[in-house]
């Protein structure tokens, strides 16, 4: 188990120093004041959070929640501006299937017991951390 902990945290520092030491943990920190934003959103509405912040080689997934019996697969998305087309712009396909794919595998492994559920793709949009701009885009995206 030891030398699993030390080749972690070489990856680790690593990656922190790719991303510029300190920057990672400012946009880590940022985004997830904005996830549990989106987060608190849901749950005002009526949301159950399932998961958080769920990863697979290849796709992440942000949040999951049991919306009315729907199991809803969350992108959170934190825009300061409007450029490029804004929160909802960023959402590319790539992004799209990146999630898709994290989906798949989660209803095949941990969320196995709602895989029979109907499911749906939302998007949260943030325009900076205000809790009063936040747009819940329901079926922002499908499989198809």
């Amino acid at each position: 188990m030891g030398a699993l902990a030390n080749r972690f945290q070489r990856v680790w520092h690593c990656l922190l120093r790719a991303c510029g030491g300190q920057a990672a943990s400012v946009n880590d920190s940022t985004g997830a004041k904005a996830e549990a934003l989106a987060a608190r959103h849901l749950e005002q509405h009526g949301a159950r959070i399932l998961a958080r912040n769920v990863r697979y080689k290849g796709g992440e997934i942000d949040l999951i929640a049991d919306h009315a019996g729907v199991i809803v697969f969350v992108e959170v998305r934190l825009r300061q501006h409007a450029h490029y087309g804004g929160a909802a712009g960023s959402i590319t396909p790539t992004k799209q299937r990146r999630i898709i794919l994290a989906t798949r595998m989660w209803l095949s492994g941990a969320g196995r017991a709602y895989a029979n559920r109907n499911c749906r793709f939302d998007a949260m949009l943030l325009d900076g951390l205000n809790p009063d701009r936040i747009e819940w885009l329901q079926a922002a995206f499908s499989t198809h």
